[in-house]
């Protein structure tokens, strides 16, 4: 019986580094939000980083809700987004009451157009409506242009969040995602490259980052008053990690470096024993940027007679998960009525089916598959994978 192949999943270290540190935390009984483990966990995710503040919390998404509530969005504000990414990027936006305006991507990196990013400063400057955010991802570990969406946002004196939620470990020019912004949003959700079952880290990076991380753990502790008793003068959040959590996190960090080249090493295998395929490209890489490549996703050209579906159906019948790229969030029906800035002159729908339309971001989603990406596979899984995928070739 052949045994199942995940997309991706947890990889707990060889060593037990994991168990150590949640032993600790039961032995010392501190298993609650507070405890040695939290506060060692930001420490070392700041050092590890270079970051100057990092704060622990329940997930990615709540590191996105609190580095928006931090810069002080709220209602009537407008936040540009990275249309290519998962919901998580954009929904806190709406938990502020602000609208998001969905920003294309560009074919180098699969991540928001600095051209596109402009388009929209220009359009939003005219209607004196600048946006008092900017969200970049960094898409399957591939590094955006970072350089150049900083340098926009600097020019019109708008914050940049990176969500690095996939991208932990990959760096631009040496230095790592998630700290060229003034926030960066880290995830351990399950599949992510290092977990802590889950939860997520909001990096700070302002001059008075100190400052912004007392806010924000604030927040994320139900904004209770400095009081003998319960005192709240403000709406809070229970948005802290807890100290179990936090354990499994510590003992992950020190295996990201290894995770890393195992993700590396998986694209790399793909690159060769599949990236020959006719009508088949490998998801972009940068010569500047070191990727973690968190998942190896694949496009097929128009032209090619084998389609994105017919991959992940042979897949699925072989018991190998695999799954669309993010569908774009301007295509997504929650998000029908926020504005969608893009290089093309005219957008139309190119297949009823998903909804995919002719943008970069769409024909990224129409075109492509992210094939399993999973740390503990072997050479024999992976010949497995890509023979499927050869086979379909053949036919």
């Amino acid at each position: 019986m052949k045994q199942h192949i995940f997309l991706a999943s947890p990889h707990m270290s060889e060593e037990g580094y994991e168990q150590f540190f949640i032993r600790e935390a039961f032995d010392t009984n501190w298993i609650a939000p507070l405890g040695e483990n939290v506060t060692e966990f930001e420490r070392e995710i700041k050092e590890k980083l270079n970051a100057k503040a990092a704060v622990a919390l329940s997930s990615g998404t709540a590191a996105i809700h609190m580095a928006l509530k931090s810069i002080g969005v709220g209602e009537g504000d407008f936040v540009f987004c990275q249309s290519l990414t998962f919901s998580a990027s954009a929904n806190p936006i709406t938990y502020v009451n602000a609208k998001p305006v969905f920003i294309d991507s560009d074919e180098e990196t699969w991540n928001m157009s600095p051209f596109a990013l402009q388009k929209a400063f220009d359009k939003y400057e005219k209607q004196g409506k600048l946006p008092k955010a900017v969200i970049v991802v960094h898409l399957y570990g591939i590094c955006a242009k970072i350089e150049q969406i900083a340098e926009i946002c600097r020019k019109y004196h708008v914050p940049l969040i990176e969500d690095a939620a996939e991208s932990l470990g990959t760096t631009y020019q040496g230095r790592y995602t998630g700290t060229f912004g003034d926030y960066g949003i880290i995830s351990f959700n399950g599949n992510k490259i290092i977990t802590s079952s889950g939860g997520g880290m909001l990096l700070i990076n302002t001059e008075d980052a100190k400052e912004r991380a007392k806010r924000v753990l604030f927040l994320a502790t139900q904004a209770r008053e400095a009081q003998r008793w319960y005192q709240h003068a403000q709406i809070g959040y229970n948005y802290r990690m807890s100290n179990v959590v936090a354990g499994i996190g510590r003992g992950q960090l020190k295996v990201l470096d290894e995770r890393v080249e195992q993700k590396r090493a998986i694209y790399r295998y793909y690159c060769e024993h599949i990236g020959h395929l006719k009508g088949l490209s490998m998801m972009p890489q940068s010569e500047d940027a070191y990727s973690n490549c968190w998942l190896s996703a694949i496009q097929l050209d128009e032209g090619c007679g084998v389609k994105p579906f017919d991959i992940m159906d042979a897949l699925l019948a072989d018991d190998i998960e695999s799954r669309p790229v993010w569908k774009p969030l301007h295509l997504q029906p929650v998000f029908s009525d926020c504005d969608f800035v893009t290089e093309k002159e005219e957008l139309h729908i190119v297949d009823e089916t998903t909804g995919a339309d002719n943008s970069t971001a769409g024909t990224i989603f129409g075109r492509g598959v992210c094939m399993p990406s999973d740390t503990k596979m072997n050479e024999r899984d992976l010949e497995r994978i890509c023979g499927v995928v050869r086979h379909l070739w053949k036919m």
